[in-house]
């Protein structure tokens, strides 16, 4: 059986969620990070600068910077509401509506009588936005604060910015936890470029849609019609009886984890069809691949839910 994305109509485009521009903290107008996503093969990046009121609260405009091979998703990252170590919450919300309503969110420290993190990620997804969990190891968030964004679509499990600038990139052990608590959640991988440094193009999605336009769009990312990667490619994942079969890029490990620490794998050279047998993870409510290249690059699909095909 062959797993979604790749039974999605359409094509692969490949996108950047996290992304800022100097309309808040970030050195490039947005016309700039738009053409240099554009000028390295990109097909949508969400331009996601700081919904603060240090900036008037901006949802940047990119609707000028769409064109016939390459368009963006308005969005922003929202913050309010502190988090169990007092430090602002931090959310992506990629799709958001141009007249999304302000927070009482002065600047990055919270303040008395604003909304919590977990109300203003649910007044994102009520507006339409796909709604993620940002960079949890930087922002050092506990189980508890996770499980309160009810609202959230994905969790950030990649965030090149905060690996290659500060060493705390991942947000992978708080995804498999809720994983295993059942919440079914689908994972991401960013750049949160502010081209100060070494933060571009390192981490992104390649989402399967029937047009590479704002509806279409968000519509995969919604349903969990992509995959995330730093370079390697993934073809298509099958599900065969006690067999997972991965078509990928050249591959050193292809590796199926499963609840808990449940884990197996392929090792070799140049590996492009790879078949893994399941075993223990066969009972796992969940499985999720992990493809690995000669360099340490990833690729990582989105959990697949076998009860539920």
């Amino acid at each position: 059986m062959l797993l979604p994305p790749f039974t999605a109509a359409g094509s692969f485009f490949r996108g950047n969620l996290h992304t800022h521009s100097n309309v808040t903290d970030g050195a490039l107008d947005p016309a700039e990070v738009c053409r240099r996503y554009k000028a390295e093969g990109y097909d949508f990046i969400s331009l996601t600068d700081h919904f603060v009121g240090r900036w008037d609260y901006p949802i940047t405009d990119t609707l000028p910077f769409r064109d016939d091979r390459f368009t963006t998703l308005l969005g922003a990252e929202l913050h309010s509401g502190a988090q169990a170590n007092g430090e602002l919450w931090h959310l992506l919300a990629v799709g958001l509506p141009a007249d999304f309503a302000p927070s009482n969110s002065p600047d990055f420290q919270p303040v008395a009588g604003q909304e919590t993190g977990a109300e203003i990620a649910m007044r994102a997804r009520e507006a339409g936005a796909f709604v993620a969990i940002a960079h949890p190891q930087w922002s050092g968030l506990t189980m508890e604060d996770a499980r309160s964004i009810t609202a959230a679509h994905a969790v950030e499990i990649y965030n090149h910015g905060a690996h290659s600038l500060s060493d705390r990139g991942t947000g992978m052990p708080m995804l498999e936890l809720l994983l295993s608590e059942g919440r079914d959640l689908t994972l991401i991988a960013t750049d949160d470029a502010h081209f100060k440094g070494p933060d571009a193009f390192g981490g992104w999605v390649m989402v399967k849609a029937a047009e590479n336009d704002p509806e279409h769009l968000l519509a995969a990312l919604k349903a969990g019609h992509f995959y995330a990667s730093q370079g390697p490619e993934i073809h298509g994942i099958w599900l065969e009886d006690s067999q997972v079969r991965v078509a990928c890029s050249a591959a050193s490990i292809v590796v199926v984890q499963a609840h808990g620490n449940a884990a197996e794998m392929a090792v070799g050279d140049a590996m492009t069809d790879v078949r893994v047998e399941l075993g223990r993870l066969s009972k796992s409510p969940w499985l999720r691949v992990t493809v690995i290249d000669r360099a340490g690059k990833r690729a990582w699909s989105n959990p697949v839910w076998p009860g539920t095909l």
